[in-house]
């Protein structure tokens, strides 16, 4: 409902030199206008939109001109300097623009002399040699080719200085990205001018052919076709280059095709050559010599995947499929591209590979479609649906519709409905509806279960082409089953989607064929009343989704089906009121009318005068037990098609109604639904408010708002007012002391949407204003928030004092102000860690106050007179400063006590509150604008050596071997003693030393008990301390380790934000910056060292926070030896966990402790757009360590791997980058589990639940064989093809040990994993032959896990075999099954084998009554051979032996 404010739009204005002026003003008249004053008047001016308002005046002047001024020296004058400005303008400048759409205006007696004065200027950019200024002049060469008569004339003129230009440049281009490898800040701009460069070379030959038409410019000699050599030669090193970015590969791809077909002949050869290229299949005396020479690579007989895919990109995109230009040649190279990109498809995993090849599938059905129109018979037959090439690309679709990446499964979608526009094309004429390919992709897709996400596209496809009722006629109850389905939000968009292309089909087919209004009943039977029983009776999910997402669909397409709604639930509201689970009939009524309301096709005046609704229904709405009713009846009111419609007195009373009984609701959700919701209404309030005001200045509209709402618009005005005013009341009341969380998160979300919708600028006319409302109780009652131990709380009250900051400032006085920074500064020192960031945010609204420095921080700091005359310096950062001075003053003390002792720290001053005040008063300064740069660098000198000293005295604990134990807990002088040789036990064990620290705190505690000794008795002394004294001998264990691992963690995040202060110094001098280079690479070992070393997980999950801070601005960095240093700990650290060095401190145990966040932080801050290189070369040494080929290696080494290999396949942020290691993972885990060492193969337990977690998904329900979190063997086999001959290999190993003649227990260690990978799998009707991996060899080997004497596994077998199954073959699989039972006692007869032969055959017919496979004859008569077969083996079920007590299972 907000409008969003439009985007202001900055134009650079042009500045002529002094040079240029003079020529312009020796022509210009004062007089009158001419073209010369004219673009000196363009010159003075300062503001880019105003020179473009004045370049639009410059053609009316020159159509003025007769056409003897062609050789007038003011216009070549005026011409010359339109050049060279076009010129030295930026491309993305809109002056540029308009100034060549004006240069596109000129009159043709003038064109000669401007196209002179334009050759002139690009002969001077020509001449440019510096590579890294190329770019301008790549800029200025496509300016020309685009839309710019003139500039394509200029570049005619120079075609062959225009070559010679590009030839050099991507040879010197190519040079220097050679000079600077490693490089990756300048090698990525050099890849961006390369990619602009290819681009413009290819502009250059479309736009321009006529330059290189006909036969003389392709002698070998002519300067023009070396020139094309060199580029084409060129184009193809880039083309085979790995090491490019791949849109450069890509766009070289396009280019070599281009270049080839504008060189080649004869013409109708080229789809040969084409062709041979792709298949492998050239020969060097076929080729010309010329092409041989430039791209002798591309005719090797095997060609990289990455380059065969961009150079079947080139073919589809450059060369014309339409009008059949190409031949029988050009039939068969559409049909060969096709295959070598479905056999493609299967080795390119890499993510953006993979998305270029389904991107480039899409163009291929687009070419084919484009080709069918005018093809032979035979081109036809060979696309049809019943053809190879289709059942290929239907395979492709199949494993690809529910891919992880998104832009995947939108072109999968694509390419399915271009495969059926390409089917209908070759069976032109007939009926489609009743065609067999149609029909029988229906009847598979309806098979599928409703959880695969690719089914609901593809029906929809289908739906466009046979209609709705097609589907419908095989099953009535298709609607119903997809509104099931919507209670699962992943599946939700997708089921509307399809429900709306089926209604909508359906309605558009009954209008055309009935008459109006004879249709409308049954569509409503079909559509609208299984949508009302279920917003009735449904789940809350269900409905919640529904209405999101299918209701809004359904009105739309017929608005009126809404009174038909209203009737059918009117009548029934009464009677079901509903529930807290349900909504019943007044829940969905609310919900439709709210709906119909949002999206216009209601007013809701209109249906409360008519009776239809009454105000006590929506009360009652307002007040349901089901707390989703209220927000629809909540919505209701506040929700409206337009933003400035009137609010109405009874829909503010009925808010105040609300607002009485629902702020204090417990669910989060509902909670952000209730402020979202009135953010809505005072939107409208406020926009409303405007046309008011508006029209009270315009008598005459002024008389049709009181006709329309029977009020004028002052009082509307007034009301509105005290409607705000009384809710501010009760939002400030509410927030007494002790109010719950929900009451307080409610109010403060409320009251800052208030303050941030009704802050208008000043001279608007403003309904109302919250600051008007504030006194020096509400400022105290918004104050007193800061106490609330919820954050959330913290924070929406420091936003809303922040807004209402110079009310709430003023009425502080100077007592109160002073009390409230003492208690702040107490806090900071707090032993509770909450109160800290209480102190931190009372801080932060504290530093605003003009006076704090005279008022507060005059009796702590030494007054600078100096800050007070400087009044360029803004109050923030005086007094930021001053606190951080003081806080800092103060840690550095506290620190220096700690040393002494630490236990006297963490009970009486933990310096981390201290600390976490100062980062947080640092992070809302504006570093891009400090006066005070020197006192802000010796601040944050500081700062960073107090880190140091802070970590120096906390790291001993956090970096124990074991930090949660082991800390001195009682202070007598005998458990000290006792506690002291304990210590001395140990400490050869453990490398710190910060246990010695126990003989000082005996002595401590010795000297404290005589002392006391002589006051009081001394039986239990320690109890009767008072102060200070009693807090350093009654410290626990766990107060000393929260003091040391929370100070950790904020000098972490402290040293992360001032990582964050670099920048500022890469744009001006060294000296300027507030942060230097040597400090930041200290702050980076900091990290290293205690990432690498510290045992307790608070503190190294924390130290990773800042280290990611640290990175992601590294990664950001142009200073190169910066930008470089996490490729070298990256490098170092790997280097480390190879060598096995018994010296290292590395953490073996812990699941290596902070290595893998360490080496996560690395790897997750590269450049998304990169080559990942970071990644790619720690996957590559991280899987050799984890699987090594040598067993006689040490095994800690790989137990670092796994555990590091486990965090960066969970970490999100790698996304798609990491799939194409799952294989490598899966193997390394399946491996790990043979290890004798328990500590590898607790390793690789770990390991493989994370990727089994990666590969199928997060559960989300209880039930462990839900189909939600399994894929299709086809689709798990094509993502991980490498994994097809390693688990059969390894299933192999395994069925060998399992002795099913004798009663062992013989269980291969990595048996339950393969089962566990195999049971995840389902079969899919979809499957057919025309998958590269046939899964038939896995069958018998599962069939023998089916004997194992273990249960688990027997179970698991079951399951793992019904994905290696088409569904045709169950019933005969399942006979072989039964038949193999005995038919009578025998001796070798063995229970497990008969119960595992059993559990398999109920498998598998379980999965195919399941899968809704329609029932055919050949199964009847299959089931009926199976009923025969059980009956003959049912005296199995008569015997049921027992031996040694142990049941055996049949």
């Amino acid at each position: 409902m907000v409008l969003k404010k439009k985007k202001e739009i900055q134009v650079d204005a042009f500045f002529l030199d002094h040079h240029q002026l003079e020529k312009l003003q020796r022509f210009s008249k004062a007089e009158e206008q001419n073209l010369a004053s004219l673009l000196v008047h363009c010159a003075e001016l300062r503001n880019g939109i105003q020179q473009i308002q004045c370049i639009k005046q410059m053609m009316p002047l020159v159509k003025q001109m007769d056409q003897n001024s062609a050789g007038d020296p003011m216009v070549k004058a005026c011409l010359d300097v339109l050049g060279e400005m076009y010129f030295s303008l930026g491309a993305k400048n809109p002056l540029k623009k308009v100034l060549a759409s004006s240069l596109n205006g000129l009159p043709g007696y003038l064109m000669v002399p401007a196209v002179q004065s334009f050759v002139c200027c690009l002969q001077e950019e020509l001449k440019t040699t510096d590579v890294y200024l190329y770019r301008k002049v790549l800029d200025n060469l496509a300016s020309c080719l685009e839309d710019f008569s003139l500039g394509r004339a200029c570049i005619k003129n120079l075609f062959e200085e225009v070559l010679q230009f590009l030839q050099k440049l991507l040879l010197d281009i190519q040079e220097e990205n050679r000079k600077n490898h490693g490089n990756r800040i300048v090698q990525t701009q050099l890849m961006h001018d390369l990619l602009i460069a290819i681009k413009v070379s290819m502009m250059l030959i479309q736009k321009l052919q006529e330059n290189i038409q006909g036969s003389l410019w392709k002698h070998s000699e002519s300067f023009v076709w070396q020139s094309m050599c060199s580029l084409l030669k060129s184009c193809t090193n880039f083309l085979m280059d790995a090491t490019l970015l791949q849109t450069v590969q890509t766009t070289s791809g396009l280019a070599v095709i281009l270049f080839t077909r504008a060189m080649y002949e004869p013409v109708e050869e080229l789809p040969s050559l084409i062709s041979g290229l792709l298949l492998g299949t050239v020969e060097h005396s076929g080729v010309p010599a010329w092409f041989v020479r430039n791209c002798g690579v591309l005719c090797t007989a095997e060609l990289p995947g990455p380059g065969l895919l961009f150079l079947c990109h080139g073919a589809l995109a450059m060369l014309d499929w339409k009008n059949g230009s190409m031949g029988e040649n050009g039939e068969k190279l559409l049909l060969d591209i096709a295959s070598v990109l479905l056999s493609l498809s299967s080795e390119l995993k890499e993510s953006s590979v993979a998305t270029s090849l389904s991107r480039i599938l899409v163009i291929w059905t687009n070419s084919a479609l484009a080709a069918l129109v005018s093809g032979s018979p035979d081109i036809k037959i060979k696309l049809n649906g019943n053809s190879d090439i289709i059942g290929k690309l239907l395979e492709y679709i199949y494993t690809h519709w529910d891919h992880p990446l998104d832009a995947i499964r939108h072109q999968t979608k694509l390419i399915f409905k271009n495969l059926l526009q390409i089917h209908q094309t070759t069976i032109a004429g007939s009926n489609g509806k009743s065609d067999p390919f149609f029909a029988r992709l229906i009847k598979h897709l309806l098979s599928l279960d409703w959880h695969v996400k690719g089914k609901y596209a593809s029906l929809g496809s289908l739906v466009e082409c046979v209609g709705t009722e097609s589907i419908l006629q095989l099953d009535r109850t298709i609607p119903v089953q997809i509104l099931d389905v919507m209670s699962d939000q992943s599946l939700a968009p997708y089921a509307s989607d399809l429900l709306e292309t089926m209604f909508t089909n359906h309605k558009a087919r009954f209008t055309s064929s009935f008459q109006e209004g004879t249709w409308i009943d049954q569509w409503h039977n079909i559509w609208v009343s299984p949508l009302l029983v279920i917003l009735c009776e449904g789940n809350h999910d269900q409905t919640t989704y529904i209405i999101d997402y299918y209701l809004p669909k359904l009105l739309k397409c017929n608005p009126d089906s809404l009174s038909y709604m209203i009737r059918i639930l009117q009548a029934s509201a009464d009677a079901n009121l509903g529930s807290c689970s349900t909504r019943g009939a007044l829940g969905a009524l609310m919900a439709c009318l709210r709906t119909a309301r949002a999206h216009g096709h209601l007013e809701l005046s209109n249906i409360m005068s008519s009776g239809l609704v009454s105000t006590e229904c929506i009360k009652q709405g307002l007040v349901h037990q089901h707390s989703q009713v209220c927000i629809d009846a909540l919505g209701l009111l506040c929700e409206t098609h337009r933003t400035t419609e009137i609010v109405s007195l009874e829909e503010m009373q009925l808010i105040q109604f609300f607002m009485m009984y629902n702020l204090n609701n417990q669910s989060p959700s509902v909670r952000q639904q209730i402020v979202s919701l009135l953010r809505k209404l005072f939107c409208r309030i406020q926009e409303s408010s405007q046309v008011l005001y508006k029209l009270e200045q315009n008598k005459t509209k002024q008389e049709l708002v009181e006709k329309s709402t029977k009020m004028p618009p002052l009082r509307i005005l007034q009301q509105y007012k005290d409607f705000m005013s009384s809710v501010c009341a009760r939002l400030f009341e509410v927030l007494f002391p002790g109010s719950s969380h929900p009451t307080r998160f409610c109010a403060l979300s409320i009251l800052e949407s208030i303050a941030e919708i009704f802050s208008v600028p000043k001279g608007q006319a403003q309904v109302f204003q919250l600051d008007q409302e504030m006194d020096s109780a509400r400022v105290q009652t918004l104050i007193q928030c800061f106490a609330s131990t919820f954050e959330e709380v913290k924070i929406l009250a420091f936003r809303l004092l922040m807004k209402l900051r110079d009310v709430a400032l003023n009425l502080q006085g100077s007592e109160n102000l002073d009390l409230l920074f003492q208690a702040a500064i107490d806090l900071s020192t707090s032993t509770k860690p909450y109160d800290c960031v209480t102190a931190s945010y009372l801080l932060n609204f504290l530093v605003y106050h003009k006076e704090l420095q005279h008022i507060c921080l005059g009796k702590w700091l030494e007054h600078n007179s100096q800050l007070d005359e400087n009044t360029s310096v803004s109050t923030v950062e005086k007094n930021t400063l001053a606190v951080i001075k003081l806080l800092l003053v103060n840690v550095e003390e506290e620190i220096f006590q700690a040393k002494k002792s630490l236990l006297q720290a963490a009970a009486s001053f933990p310096m981390y509150g201290r600390v976490h005040c100062i980062t947080g008063a640092l992070q809302q300064l504006p570093f891009n604008n400090l006066t005070l740069v020197s006192e802000w660098k010796e601040i944050v000198t500081r700062l960073i050596l107090m880190s140091y000293s802070l970590s120096a005295v906390v790291s001993p604990v956090v970096q124990s071997s074991s930090p949660e134990g082991l800390i001195p807990m009682d202070s007598d002088p005998e458990s000290a003693d006792r506690l002291q040789m304990i210590l001395h036990e140990i400490q050869p064990q453990d490398t710190n030393d910060y246990f010695m620290q126990a003989k000082i705190l005996k002595e401590h505690c010795k000297e404290e008990s005589e002392n006391l000794a002589d006051q009081r008795p001394t039986k239990n002394t320690c109890l009767e301390m008072r102060g200070k004294d009693r807090q350093v001998c009654d410290v626990t264990a766990q107060m000393v380790l929260v003091c040391c691992w929370r100070s950790m963690k904020e000098v972490s995040l402290l040293l992360g934000t001032l990582c964050k202060l670099l920048p500022s110094q890469t744009t001006s001098e060294p000296s300027e910056g507030l942060i230097t280079v040597e400090q930041v690479k200290n702050i980076g070992d900091y990290f290293k060292h205690h990432l690498l070393q510290s045992r307790h997980r608070g503190a190294f999950e924390l130290a990773y926070a800042g280290f990611v801070q640290l990175t992601e601005m590294l990664s950001r960095c142009n200073s190169e030896n910066l930008h470089k240093m996490p490729e070298h700990w990256l490098s170092c650290v790997l280097k480390e966990i190879k060598s096995c060095d018994p010296s290292s401190t590395l953490c073996a145990t812990r699941r290596s402790a902070g290595i893998p966040f360490y080496i996560q932080a690395l790897l997750a801050s590269e450049p998304k757009k990169g080559k990942a290189d970071l990644l790619k070369m720690a996957m590559k040494e991280l899987i050799s360590l984890a699987a090594p080929l040598n067993e006689s290696l040490s095994v800690i080494p790989q137990v670092h791997a796994l555990n590091i290999l486990r965090a960066l396949y969970r970490d999100t942020r790698l996304g798609e980058n990491i799939m194409p290691y799952v294989a490598d993972g899966i193997k390394a885990s399946i491996l790990g589990f043979m290890s004798p060492v328990w500590a590898v193969r607790n390793s690789s337990t770990l390991l493989f639940s994370a990727l089994i977690t990666r590969i199928f998904g997060v559960k989300r329900g209880k039930d462990e064989n839900s189909k939600k979190n399994r894929m299709t063997g086809s689709e798990f086999f094509s993502r991980f093809p490498s994994l097809y001959p390693f688990l059969l290999k390894q299933l192999e190993v395994v069925t060998s040990t399992l002795n099913s003649e004798t009663e062992e227990l013989k269980i291969h260690p990595s048996l339950f994993l393969l089962l566990l990978i195999l049971g995840r799998l389902y079969p899919s009707p979809m499957d057919g032959s025309h998958s590269a991996l046939s899964i038939a060899p896995f069958v018998p080997f599962i069939i023998r896990c089916g004997h194992s004497p273990v249960y688990r596994c027997r179970e698991m077998s079951g399951r793992a075999l019904v994905p290696f199954l088409v569904a045709t073959e169950v019933p005969h699989m399942a006979l072989a099954l039964l038949r193999g039972l005995p038919d009578s006692a025998a001796p070798g007869m063995r229970q497990n084998s008969v119960h595992g032969t059993l559990l398999q055959v109920f498998h598998l017919l379980q999965s195919y009554l399941e899968s809704n496979q329609f029932v055919s004859l050949d199964f009847q008569q299959g089931l009926r051979d199976i009923i025969t077969c059980v009956e003959a083996k049912l005296w199995l079920a008569k015997r049921l032996p027992l031996r040694t007590g142990r049941l055996q299972y049949f």
